[in-house]
């Protein structure tokens, strides 16, 4: 496993070695002594088909550190450095994470993240450091102007509630800063 520093503080890409044989394939996702900076306390995954977009989430209550990995498929995963008093507030990165390039993400609190499912069948293995909160839940609208996150252009499959996600301007107001 090797930890790789992106340019926004405390964002990592994770690097994992896979180990492949006749019979299938076995990597390492998750080892305590090399990611020792978070005490993670919830796990969850998700499926997603094609074309599928999920996003901007944040919780600005008890707020979430997250580690995610692609263990079937192929995503794109994009974030918004939402933490009020860093040098990267507001600004967004990007990512495609697959079975294939074994990399997972450390997203630290503060950020927002949505992810566009590239593959027909895509898994999703995420461990978090505090419990998800519905009520504390809020976002970012995947397609607001003032984010510019470059979408695949094609027929995204976007949930009502996404859909329904307010503005980065809306969020300056209603929050400043995470």
């Amino acid at each position: 496993m090797k930890i790789i520093n992106t340019g926004f503080k405390d964002l990592k890409i994770i690097a994992h070695k896979r180990h492949s044989d006749s019979r299938g394939s076995l990597r390492e996702t998750y080892n305590k002594k090399i990611i020792n900076w978070d005490k993670f306390v919830f796990e969850y995954s998700t499926i997603s088909k094609k074309n599928v977009l999920r996003g901007f989430h944040f919780q600005y209550k008890h707020q979430q550190s997250k580690l995610v990995t692609v263990i079937k498929g192929k995503i794109l995963d994009w974030v918004i450095d939402l933490r009020r008093n860093s040098r990267n507030f507001g600004k967004i990165y990007s990512i495609i994470l697959s079975e294939n390039n074994c990399k997972s993400l450390y997203i630290p609190k503060g950020f927002a993240h949505a992810y566009f499912s590239i593959q027909k069948m895509n898994i999703i293995y995420y461990k978090l450091s505090d419990y998800y909160e519905p009520k504390f839940e809020d976002g970012i609208c995947y397609n607001d102007k003032d984010v510019n996150a470059k979408w695949p252009k094609t027929k995204l499959i976007v949930s009502k509630k996404d859909k329904l996600l307010g503005s980065f301007q809306n969020f300056k107001t209603k929050y400043k800063g995470l």
